[in-house]
């Protein structure tokens, strides 16, 4: 095997050699190092000199800290190898859990918990998450999901590959959720790109180490194109009302069209994927509608709208204005930042980083590549920062940080805001937050304190009082002149499922038995006396921790799979949660929620109710909430077993 790899490699028989070698020169070393261990099968290269060292805190360590000739080495190594995978001399060598958990701790230098080894296994694509769907189907047999969102596609996508038919119902007139409808400058993810696709389908093809908008609008389009999921939507229709028939076991949807034209669908699975930010909350502010100018939610954004060489006001500092504030700024002839409350934002030396062009070919030409990187990303982005966020009931400062981590973190943060800020010491109070770290939504900086000290930045921390046809009027009767008025205040996350109107078998609403801002679900995912309906990216099942989206996004489909296996089986015709097992599970959720960070009273947050109810995030680590998750309990539910279909 060594002579042949040493020809392959000297006489440049195979095409593009040159180019693989350039590219290598720009791979991250700790991944190549995996993926010569994966393809070869020797385990050298995880030892001595060849193991990685620790980097610098949130650095990729791309040379794995390792001298020159050592690169080199791996480099040269990894050239043939992948020469060698190309020619169909070698291929992936099966993986356990276990030796995946090993690899990826000694490419991190950082200990893993044997019991995430499955997890990490599936993340990886060396286990399947896919679930089999019995066959044939019952008579009739089918799913309707309501959003083309990411979580409806992903539905989508495993209904599709276990042959089982389903219509999405789609109120936009394209794909995407809110990757279609906020196009905002500057807007894009806050997770690592290469995390921020499917395990089924990891992208290779990002351009920036966090993507914009285009981008992931972009892969996702491309997936329903490439699993042919776009002949199974209807385009430019809303639900307005779900109904549960226990007579035919089946929901009836009334929908509607752009032009008030009504429909109706019906199928024995219902599945909601509509997410927490596709309803834009705008402040009830006196005058908004007397303003001369343009006035606009980033969610509903105009790109029509010139703001070049205007007075732009922005209302509100989370997320979506941390992206969009630096966008504008330099571009507009003045932006007026209003502040209700400050925000603790992390640094990242990759957030504005460009994938090398070697990567990128790299990731092209092997896909393993993208998959270690992904899972290199996964653990760094998850659940390390998750003990940060519990409550030490012995601390002695609670009302600056929860626990010794979390005041390590604080005291860095500030360092950091501090530094950033340098000699506008004036700003520090407008700046740095009096809450512990992460009590809010966590925010990457998009170079947020080196524009607020810009000339032409102002940022103002007086209340917004009212609204008039020249700008802005503050509390303290200051009118802030604006041409153009942007509410960045977020979305209706507490209003789930909001505006539907979805009947159970009682006939009683969803919205009638949560009551006011309070959803709840068992597992996030469905809720007694609503059988066979599944909710995606439901109530506490947003990981406030870090990660991605698309991680407990997977593990809900694949809990739903599960279900619709068992009702494709004919052995029951509905699936209902039982009421005590939903309501145990909802007491446990909520004790370990005090015990975290979005309980602490000194900040407010859109993850917690008027109650002080918690209703947004989960307490849970990824593995606790893939553990509860990976096998559907029919002890848990409630079965019909008559099927009037069949």
């Amino acid at each position: 095997m060594t002579q042949l790899i040493n020809r392959v490699v000297e006489d440049g028989s195979v095409p593009d050699r040159d180019r693989l070698a350039a590219a290598l020169e720009e791979a991250n070393i700790p991944t190549l190092l995996l993926v010569l261990t994966h393809l070869t099968g020797d385990a050298k290269w995880l030892e001595e000199p060849y193991r990685p060292q620790r980097g610098p805190v949130l650095d990729d360590n791309d040379s794995g800290s390792l001298p020159d000739e050592v690169q080199a080495e791996i480099r040269a190594a990894a050239l043939a190898t992948i020469l060698d995978a190309e020619s169909g001399l070698i291929a992936e060598k099966p993986l356990t859990p276990t030796e995946v958990t090993r690899m990826l701790e000694i490419a991190l230098v950082e200990e893993i918990p044997a019991e995430y080894g499955d997890l990490l296994a599936e993340e990886l694509g060396v286990l399947s998450r896919d679930i089999d769907v019995p066959h044939p189907l019952p008579p009739g047999f089918e799913a309707l999901i309501i959003g083309a969102g990411l979580s409806g596609i992903a539905l989508a996508i495993k209904l599709k590959g276990a042959g089982v038919p389903f219509t999405i119902i789609e109120k936009n007139d394209e794909i995407g959720g809110t990757w279609f409808e906020n196009v905002y400058p500057g807007c894009g993810v806050d997770t690592p790109s290469h995390l921020y696709s499917f395990s089924f389908e990891p992208n290779g093809e990002w351009t920036r180490f966090f993507a914009k908008r285009p981008e992931v609008h972009q892969y996702l389009a491309r997936l329903v194109d490439t699993y042919g999921i776009r002949e199974h939507i209807v385009f430019g229709h809303e639900v307005k009302r779900a109904a549960f028939d226990p007579e035919t076991t089946t929901w009836q949807l009334d929908v509607v069209d752009a032009e008030g034209r009504e429909t109706s669908y019906s199928a024995p699975v219902l599945a909601t994927g509509v997410g927490m930010v596709n309803r834009p909350s705008i402040p009830n502010i006196a005058g908004a509608d007397s303003f001369a100018g343009p006035i606009m939610h980033t969610a509903e954004w105009d790109p029509t709208v010139e703001y070049a060489g205007e007075t732009v006001a922005v209302i509100g500092t989370g997320a979506s204005a941390m992206q969009l504030v630096p966008s504008i700024a330099g571009v507009a002839k003045k932006v007026v930042v209003f502040q209700r409350s400050k925000q603790w934002a992390v640094p990242h030396p990759n957030y504005h980083r460009d994938v090398p062009t070697g990567v990128l070919h790299l990731m092209e030409r092997l896909p393993l590549y993208t998959r270690w990187y992904r899972l290199r990303a996964f653990w760094n982005f998850s659940d390390r920062l998750h003990s940060s966020l519990r409550i030490d009931p012995e601390w002695t400062k609670p009302e600056l940080s929860i626990n010794d981590q979390n005041e390590r973190h604080r005291i860095y943060l500030t360092k950091y805001i501090k530094e950033q800020l340098g000699d506008r010491t004036d700003l520090h109070d407008a700046c740095i937050p009096e809450y512990p770290p992460y009590g809010k939504r966590p925010l990457l900086d998009n170079g947020w304190f080196r524009t607020v000290q810009r000339d032409d930045v102002d940022l103002v921390t007086t209340d917004v009082e009212r609204i008039v046809p020249e700008g802005v009027v503050t509390k303290d009767g200051t009118l802030h002149e604006a041409d153009i008025v942007v509410w960045a205040t977020g979305f209706k996350a507490l209003q789930f499922l909001w505006p539907m109107e979805i009947h159970g078998v009682s006939g009683k609403s969803l919205a009638e038995q949560w009551g006011d801002h309070d959803a709840r679900a068992y597992l996030g995912v469905t809720v007694p006396d609503f059988p066979n309906m599944f909710i995606l990216n439901g109530p506490n099942t947003n990981a406030g921790h870090g990660g991605s989206a698309i991680l407990s996004c997977e593990f809900q489909v694949r809990y739903i799979m599960q279900a619709v296996a068992r009702l494709a089986s004919g052995e029951a015709a509905s699936l209902e949660v039982d009421e005590d097992v939903f309501w145990a599970y909802n007491h446990e959720l909520d004790a370990e929620l005090d015990q975290c960070i979005w309980s602490h009273p000194g900040m407010t947050t859109w993850y917690r109710n008027e109650a002080g109810r918690i209703v947004v995030s989960s307490p849970w680590t990824y593995l606790d909430s893939w553990n509860r998750m990976r096998e559907l309990d029919l002890a848990d539910y409630h079965e019909t077993t008559a099927n009037p279909r069949g």
